[in-house]
């Protein structure tokens, strides 16, 4: 109980498993003689299964921390900017139906209640793009930094677009020769118990018994450690979200020169929703459904008509197409005895808003600020850590439901997200609060909230929900407040017009 944890073992690499083994191995001297000890095995035949293609900007302070340099970053993983998202034709299927979740804060967004006075003031407009210069510059097309910024300097708020799959062969490469991380191809045939119920050991193909003090298990969605041998629950979503299918394939540009959006684009269907992420090289386009409402074969005309209407050719057979199943749902537990799921092992929901990555960070960083010395302590840091991820799950699909039931389109798919009974309760109190006042702070007042309250502002005001001011309402102080706030955003918009490159010329210099 009081020994030293000197190893870990991860189980399963791609981005899941070769991010968190980073982010542990780079803070505890994995490379020192003195350091843990960081094993991890994946298997040579079962390729890995990309959870998505887009980060939150919490991503550039995890390359940073883990000594990756951005330009190789953007070299390696065919990278771009993300600035944000951009939902088209999620409130009611118009032409003119956009709006934008930028990653930057309102301005002045904690001195004044911009609510109100944009709703008497700017109604007609957009909520974010008053009070933000960034959903402007995504527009233009332009980067969120210029060419002299240092690595993982913002000019305003980015993360990224990458390739998943080369993004965990750096992260590999990196791991293996520069943080010290053990790697071993080789097939786990058995897990071992220990007296006292704890994992023992894995056992191997060609390479023995795997003994440690901790194991984490980033196997995906077969979840070997945490769900098979600990038989540990599963939390399926799907009364309240109901997609478990995606059809999806990368789309080449007709012009290699083509402006690179810094958005993800998510286009609603009347079954499901399109993603459109673009990469320097490509685009990745799927499309999201639900098998309850929609045929595979249904799906995948879908995602051939939008990408022949939005490329005016007739290019779809040439296109590899690629079939994704998934679960939504959580484990009840995700850490267990002295075993950890992490990534697609501990959870899934949906592409949308792109959860999956920043939920293997948040996973790691804490297993990396918690890491017990000794197994006396792991309970009771197994017992934050559950309650933790239990919160932020909760947090991720109450979020996530929010798009899909302040929608107005039509149809048995929509229609069947706004039923009462689809709605988590904790969302159903929110949007009555939400009647009478916008979301503050003060709804979601943990550290490290996965998404905050400006985020339920953008989605809410994006999508055309009404907050009905208070008659108390004080006008005079908070208008003239705003109205500074309104001019300085104004000011900033121009300074970086002038001054910002395009992302296609910014990703151009990071590449020489």
């Amino acid at each position: 109980m009081n020994q030293h944890l000197k190893h870990i073992v991860v189980l399963g690499g791609g981005s899941a498993g070769w991010l968190t083994a980073s982010i542990i191995a780079a803070e505890h001297c994995c490379n020192s003689p003195n350091g843990v000890k960081i094993t991890l095995i994946e298997s040579p035949d079962v390729a890995t299964v990309g959870v998505g293609e887009g980060t939150w900007p919490t991503m550039r302070q995890t390359l940073s921390r883990i000594g990756i340099s951005e330009k190789i970053f953007f070299r390696e993983c065919d990278a771009s900017f993300k600035q944000g998202s951009q939902f088209r034709g999620w409130v009611n299927g118009s032409d003119t139906d956009a709006y934008y979740h930028p990653f930057v804060l309102p301005e002045g967004y904690f001195e004044a209640n911009l609510h109100n006075y944009w709703r008497r003031q700017f109604r007609g407009a957009s909520y974010a793009d008053t009070f933000t210069s960034q959903t402007h510059l995504c527009k233009k097309g332009l980067a969120p930094k210029q060419m002299a910024t240092p690595d993982y300097a913002a000019v305003v708020n980015y993360g990224y677009h990458l390739n998943v799959g080369k993004f965990g062969q750096l992260l590999q490469r990196h791991a293996t020769s520069k943080l010290g991380v053990n790697h071993i191809l080789d097939h786990v045939t058995g897990v071992n118990s220990a007296d006292n119920g704890d994992i023992h050991s894995l056992s191997t193909h060609n390479h023995g018994e795997l003994k440690a003090d901790l194991f984490i298990d980033c196997s995906g969605s077969a979840s070997l450690l945490l769900g098979k041998h600990y038989n540990i629950g599963w939390r399926d979503c799907r009364p309240y979200l109901f997609n478990d299918r995606a059809v999806a394939t990368q789309v080449p540009y007709s012009d290699p020169e083509a402006p690179i959006a810094s958005t993800t684009i998510s286009t609603a269907q009347n079954e499901g929703w399109i993603w459109d992420i673009a990469l320097p090289t490509r685009r990745g386009v799927g499309f999201v459904y639900a098998s309850e409402f929609t045929s595979d074969d249904q799906a995948e005309q879908n995602l051939r008509e939008h990408i022949e209407r939005d490329t005016s050719e007739n290019i779809f057979s040439s296109l590899n197409i690629k079939a994704i199943k998934f679960d939504p749902g959580h484990r009840h537990q995700f850490w267990h005895r002295n075993c950890i799921g992490v990534g697609m092992s501990a959870g899934f929901i949906e592409p949308l808003e792109a959860s999956a990555l920043v939920m293997v960070e948040l996973a790691a960083e804490m297993i990396r600020d918690d890491l017990p010395t000794n197994r006396e302590m792991m309970d009771y840091t197994a017992r934050r850590f559950n309650e933790k991820f239990l919160y932020r799950w909760d947090r991720v699909i109450e979020f996530l439901k929010l798009h899909y039931v302040l929608s107005q389109r039509k149809g048995e798919y929509w229609n069947a997200h706004r039923n009462p009974e689809s709605i988590p309760e904790s969302l159903s109190e929110k949007l009555m609060l939400w009647k009478h006042r916008p979301p503050s702070e003060l709804d979601f007042d943990r550290k490290g909230e996965v998404f905050p309250s400006a985020s339920y502002q953008y989605v809410l005001y994006g999508m055309g929900f009404n907050t009905e001011p208070r008659s108390t309402y004080k006008v005079s102080d908070n208008d003239a407040t705003i109205e500074k706030f309104i001019a300085m955003n104004r000011q900033k918009l121009t300074k970086y017009i002038n001054a910002l490159p395009s992302n296609r010329a910014m990703i151009k210099h990071l590449l020489r």
